[in-house]
């Protein structure tokens, strides 16, 4: 009896003891370690946008009615002036025609008015009078056919219709874009830029895209253009980047963009989470050591140091709050980050 009753407080104590390693041990934080290493170091502008062609154009509708008649046109070239679609213009042609009729009544009456001028039975002023009103219902007649053209939608240019919006007995809205065209290549990048990182971007610098549609593919561009005008309402201004023409990207696509505006070869690097404010955390053995450190190119990913750091030397990533000098860590290696 009292063999099993210490046997009893012997693993009473036993499971305390391991329950109080595992609590002590679990409370240690646990961090990769990650040697500083050599690299390129590169300073990135971040940027969005997406992918058109160089030359394009948008094709509206710009009255409101039924649409009768839509080319089948989609990924098809087009030549200028060729008729994309109709819409339903018997309204403005039944006008038209009544103006004709007026037009024909107005000849005629200017036909017996200049007879009668002829004969001295009636005055100029009448004359002058029905070649106004003549005169009137032709402008009327010209304005009409204007607006009648307007009932069929023409390619802008020669291209590639891009993509058609809009199908037979839909109505077309008023600045409702119907058609798309424009020529395959070249492409190029719209992007938006905040109007804090615009001083740091010039013409010619390098691009790099990440897009999820070619997520293992290097994607490069070069800036050809920045609007001298930011949006206020937005604070961005616009870039436009050049893409080569065997790109991969197609028109449509969104693209995040980031553009070199500073690159640095063999720079020592470090994660950007492993710095906190100023300084880092060096792994000595099992612990920790604060180290400040002055940084200079800072990218995305990682960071170069400048002072306070030597290759090689293992740091904390990421630099959690909840670490301070001294504190003793679970380390676990990691490979070295890129550029």
């Amino acid at each position: 009896m009292k063999f099993r009753r210490l046997l009893g407080w012997i693993l009473v104590a036993a499971a305390v003891l391991a329950a109080s390693v595992w609590w002590g041990y679990g409370r240690i934080p646990q961090v990769a370690a990650v040697p500083a290493h050599r690299g390129t170091a590169v300073e990135i502008v971040y940027a969005t946008g997406g992918v058109e062609p160089v030359r394009w154009a948008r094709v509206a509708s710009v009255v409101r009615d039924r649409i009768v008649e839509i080319c089948d046109c989609e990924g098809k070239t087009v030549a200028k002036g060729e008729v994309l679609a109709r819409l339903d213009d018997r309204q403005v042609q039944a006008q038209l025609h009544e103006l004709r009729a007026r037009e024909e009544f107005s000849k005629r009456e200017m036909s017996r008015v200049s007879e009668l001028v002829g004969r001295g039975v009636t005055t100029a002023q009448a004359f002058e009078r029905a070649s106004m009103d003549l005169r009137q219902i032709q402008g009327q007649i010209s304005v009409q056919l204007e607006r009648i053209s307007d009932y069929v939608i023409t390619a802008p240019m020669d291209g590639v219709v891009l993509r058609r919006d809009g199908e037979v007995g839909e109505i077309a809205e008023a600045g409702q874009i119907l058609f798309r065209i424009g020529v395959p290549k070249p492409l190029q990048v719209v992007a938006e830029v905040n109007e804090e990182d615009i001083p740091r971007v010039k013409l010619d610098q390098l691009v790099l895209f990440r897009t999820d549609a070619f997520p293992d593919q290097k994607l490069t561009g070069q800036v050809r253009e920045i609007t001298p005008m930011g949006d206020v309402i937005t604070k961005t201004y616009r870039i436009k980047i050049a893409l080569p023409d065997d790109t991969p990207l197609q028109p449509g696509m969104s693209v995040e963009a980031n553009v070199v505006t500073r690159e640095k070869e063999n720079a020592l690097l470090v994660p950007a989470d492993a710095i906190r404010g100023t300084s880092v955390f060096v792994i000595d053995d099992s612990r920790v050591r604060k180290r400040e450190i002055k940084t200079g190119i800072r990218g995305t990913r990682a960071v170069e140091i400048v002072f306070g750091l030597f290759e090689g030397e293992r740091v904390a990533s990421p630099a959690s709050t909840d670490l301070a000098d001294g504190n003793r860590v679970r380390v676990t290696n990691a490979p070295a980050s890129g550029s």
